[in-house]
């Protein structure tokens, strides 16, 4: 790329012409979290956010907090070192992997009145050819993101998880889903419920296909996006770069888009 291009860039950014559309959800004590089977000891604790002082007698000229919040909490990036399959990447935690691949193209694939009328909707290979049909091929170190619009039950934490005896209910992908998104050689794929795969996903084989097999193949995951319906279905450029952690399984993110703008 040219720095002329670069500077275009630039300029398109300051005159509006290329929007930054932000894709993340509210992050606080509110914000809904996973709840893992009782079988499991432990889940991520609420976000908790504490003063530390704000123009008073702890700090009379700055305001600032300390939170508590987990590596998974709201809108968050999925590192391969989050699940066992991709354990053994030296580039796989948040503090080891390449930035390169973070920012790149998205292609957003609607199925925003699939999931309204069946919140256990499962978007298949076929679905996703024939998506590419109509809107262009999904090429190689581009993000996939499935629109659901499940970002507007965040307020309500019941809702966004939609549980009952049987377990959740949100919309995710199909196992021949992540094969084909992989065999695209996609650099990671992204969800607008609490986590990359669908709610009923532990009952695939293999189970939860997107994190067992992305992370497997040493790529990202991205969960509670908001705002997709905001993104044209190509065009746009995804921005999700995780905290640089220490050995981090993941990171809570400011996720992005540049859209251009007539």
């Amino acid at each position: 790329m040219s720095k002329e291009a670069l500077a275009n860039v630039g300029e398109a950014l300051l005159s509006g012409k290329l929007e930054v559309v932000d894709l993340t959800g509210t992050l606080g004590p509110d914000t809904p979290l996973l709840k893992l089977p009782e079988d499991f000891a432990r889940n991520t604790p609420k976000i908790e956010i504490h003063k530390i002082s704000e123009y008073d007698e702890d700090g009379p000229f700055f305001a600032w907090n300390w939170l508590k919040l987990g590596e998974h909490s709201g809108t968050h990036f999925d590192a391969p070192h989050h699940w066992i399959t991709g354990r053994d990447y030296a580039d796989g935690y948040t503090d080891t992997l390449d930035l390169q691949r973070v920012v790149a193209p998205v292609n957003v694939i609607d199925c925003s009145a699939e999931a309204a009328e069946n919140p256990d909707f499962l978007l298949t290979a076929d679905r996703v050819r024939a998506w590419e049909s109509e809107h262009g091929e999904i090429r190689k170190g581009e993000w996939v993101v499935l629109r659901s619009d499940w970002d507007k039950r965040a307020d309500d934490e019941a809702a966004f998880l939609n549980a009952d005896e049987t377990g959740p209910h949100s919309p995710g992908p199909t196992v021949d889903c992540i094969e084909y998104l992989l065999s695209k050689g996609i650099v990671g794929w992204g969800n607008q419920c609490i986590g990359t795969d669908a709610g009923q996903a532990g009952g695939m084989e293999p189970p939860y296909p997107a994190h067992n097999m992305l992370h497997r193949d040493n790529c990202f995951g991205l969960a509670s996006l908001a705002n997709l319906d905001k993104l044209p279905a190509k065009g746009a450029i995804l921005i999700a770069a995780p905290l640089k952690i220490k050995n981090g399984t993941g990171s809570p993110i400011r996720a992005m888009a540049l859209v251009a703008r007539d």
